[in-house]
């Protein structure tokens, strides 16, 4: 890869600028260097076998190489989001969302994702302290970060939600552009989901007019005016648990505004313009109320008016295992300037919007990286040969890529329908049964899909064989920045946990418009023959979730507990299969929509049902889980 001496990876002391860019071996007779340009894969084939049939003395001095994966246009080459909003968008607006996405697709290929790769490149730098001795705590961003701030202006990726000129249909343009983005944005997607959700809880609250600034910072398409925000929620004591881990105190002032004192274990994007917190609220004699009715939601800005932080202290950068490109920090708040923005001890209900929305860019974050992972993966099976043929005529390779691709397209459908349910959401058009199924789809979607795509991005790694491991290719960073997508916003323990909490507070109406929802699309295909095994099965696992439901209702709280994991995936599965019925459905299907909706409910739809024939639920059960684990480990006298 490296080993030719006419290679210059770095080129004036420059970074490389794109993933897949390499150095080419000179031409020689019967191989050409330059690939796809009019060659047919065939001809390509043979060459490459020539090449093989090489004397060993003279291919000792070649130059190894191999022929990298080319993607175009994302948009262009994604049939299955193409296909989608032919389907959904109103004429007009397809026409007008269309041409936008085409040409974002362009500018994602030719600017966006060399920014992106030298994001990756020159991560950010703490500087703590000036030449002089001074503490200055100046977190160092690369240009192409900053580039990448002006670009999401322009392109509307927050505002466009916001604008609404396509009404219901707003949002899911917006979704789409970030969909497109996030896999170029060299991590900029992060900083994107919380300034969409911090603008989401203003938006919720009114838009005060103290507030009514920033929200036109947060939603504004001129660079220069664009803000970004976090999402200041990790303490010392955790991440989850806010009612139990937030030490934040804030102390009234005399003009009516907060000191914030405390400590944040993990600020995402600390280099944002503006924050949101939460904080308990001291009383006259200095006293906080402890748990979640003790928490109130701040605004603050990071910086004042002549730039210098707001009584921040940055502690150090965290040294994370992915997202290295974003500046995530420890970070002292020791009088912070911040406006109370909820009522007081409604902090936790005034920040769920925000959640909400960070957790379906959550869904659009791992969506985005199994399709690019994919994309790469089939081009280079079309390139690469292997045992005397290219990867793609391996039918077992193949059939690794396909079942890779029907987890995508689950996926991807599911994100689609929790952003169209948003869309009517926020245009007042959705019904009580649209509230709450996505209420219920949210959480479901983000913990699901959060495990898929760790899952996928791993397989399409190893379909490249060893390069996949090599860093310069790019491959691992997508794999790094997607496993923390099952972590960030909720893990899948706590998010399942969330699902069951949405029944409980709904007193079941979720369940009701889930099987009333599920069922109206698999009545969309009863006149297909090619998808009838399918709606068969995803009726019988509907069925077999109904009848867990009564029986797990009557066993307590505990059975509920032990099942809500396996309650969840049995939800996103059957789901996300009649999204896949219903696309398979439509007049123009493609045999491959009716293959990826076959194959998806081939698999168990339903496995809370399987567990709880196998008495996986039982109290009993905790116990031998408890024996398994610290058997051996000097707490087992302790604990057991």
């Amino acid at each position: 890869w490296r080993s030719s001496a006419t290679c210059k990876p770095w080129q004036s002391g420059r970074f490389l600028p794109r993933v897949w860019e390499r150095c080419q071996p000179p031409s020689r007779k019967g191989i050409n260097t330059t690939a796809g340009q009019g060659q047919q894969v065939g001809m390509r084939e043979k060459q490459v076998l020539e090449d093989l049939e090489m004397p060993l003395a003279r291919r000792e001095t070649e130059t190894l190489f191999q022929e990298q994966p080319q993607t175009g246009n994302q948009y262009l080459e994604d049939a299955l989001l193409r296909s989608y909003l032919k389907t959904h968008l109103p004429p007009k607006v397809l026409e007008e969302v269309n041409r936008d996405l085409e040409r974002f697709g362009n500018r994602l290929l030719t600017k966006i994702k060399p920014l992106g790769w030298e994001c990756e490149l020159n991560p950010p730098v703490f500087r703590q302290y000036d030449a002089w001795g001074r503490r200055v705590d100046h977190i160092v961003t690369c240009s192409a970060w900053g580039r990448m701030k002006e670009i999401a202006a322009e392109e509307g990726l927050i505002a466009e939600a916001y604008e609404r000129r396509y009404s219901n249909w707003s949002r899911l343009h917006q979704a789409v552009k970030l969909y497109l983005f996030s896999s170029s944005s060299g991590g900029f997607n992060c900083p994107l989901a919380m300034t969409d959700g911090a603008a989401k809880v203003i938006e919720s609250l009114g838009i005060p007019r103290s507030l009514k600034n920033a929200f036109d910072h947060l939603t504004s398409r001129d660079p220069k005016k664009f803000w970004t925000s976090g999402q200041w929620m990790t303490e010392r004591r955790g991440g989850s648990d806010v009612a139990n881990g937030t030490e934040t105190v804030a102390r009234k002032q005399p003009d009516g505004t907060y000191r914030l004192y405390g400590f944040k274990w993990f600020t995402s994007a600390a280099d944002s313009d503006v924050t949101l917190t939460l904080a308990r609220v001291a009383d006259a004699e200095g006293k906080v109320k402890q748990g979640s009715s003790g928490l109130s939601l701040f605004f603050l800005k990071v910086r004042d008016e002549e730039g210098k932080l707001n009584s921040i202290q940055v502690q150090r950068l965290k040294d994370k295992l992915g997202t290295r490109q974003m500046a995530t920090a420890e970070l002292w708040l020791d009088g912070a300037k911040a406006e109370l923005i909820s009522a007081e001890g409604r902090g936790v209900a005034s920040i769920s919007n925000m959640l909400n929305i960070t957790r379906i860019h959550n869904v659009i974050g791992a969506v985005a990286s199994m399709r690019r992972m994919i994309s790469l993966s089939r081009d280079y099976a079309r390139r690469r040969v292997a045992f005397g043929k290219l990867l793609k005529d391996h039918p077992l390779h193949m059939q690794t890529i396909a079942r890779m691709e029907v987890q995508t397209r689950g996926a991807f459908l599911l994100l689609m329908e929790i952003v169209r349910l948003l869309g009517l959401v926020e245009t007042n058009m959705a019904s009580e049964q649209d509230q709450l199924l996505l209420r219920l789809l949210i959480p479901v979607a983000k913990l699901y899909t959060g495990k898929q795509a760790s899952a996928v991005v791993v397989e399409a790694m190893e379909s490249f064989g060893g390069q996949g491991y090599m860093e310069d290719t790019g491959l691992p960073v997508i794999v790094r920045d997607t496993l923390v997508l099952s972590i960030w916003e909720g893990t899948t323990n706590i998010l399942s946990l969330d699902v069951l909490r949405s029944l409980t507070k709904s007193q079941g109406q979720v369940m009701a418009a889930f099987f009333s929802a599920a069922q109206q699309k698999l009545e969309l295909a009863s006149s297909t023959a090619k998808l009838e095994p399918a709606v068969k099965q995803t009726r019988d696992a509907i069925s077999s979730l109904a009848q867990f439901t009564q029986v797990a209702g009557s066993k307590g709280a505990v059975t509920m507990e032990l099942a809500a994991r396996d309650f969840s995936y049995t939800l996103a599965r059957i789901y996300a299969g009649a999204l896949l019925i219903e696309h398979a459905a439509r007049p123009d299907a493609s045999s491959t929509d009716i293959a990826a909706a076959r194959r998806w409910c081939n698999q168990e739809l339903c496995p809370v049902a399987t567990e709880l024939e196998n008495s996986s639920y039982e109290a009993e059960e905790a116990v031998v889980d408890g024996a398994l684990v610290y058997e051996g480990s000097p707490a087992c006298g302790s604990r057991l």
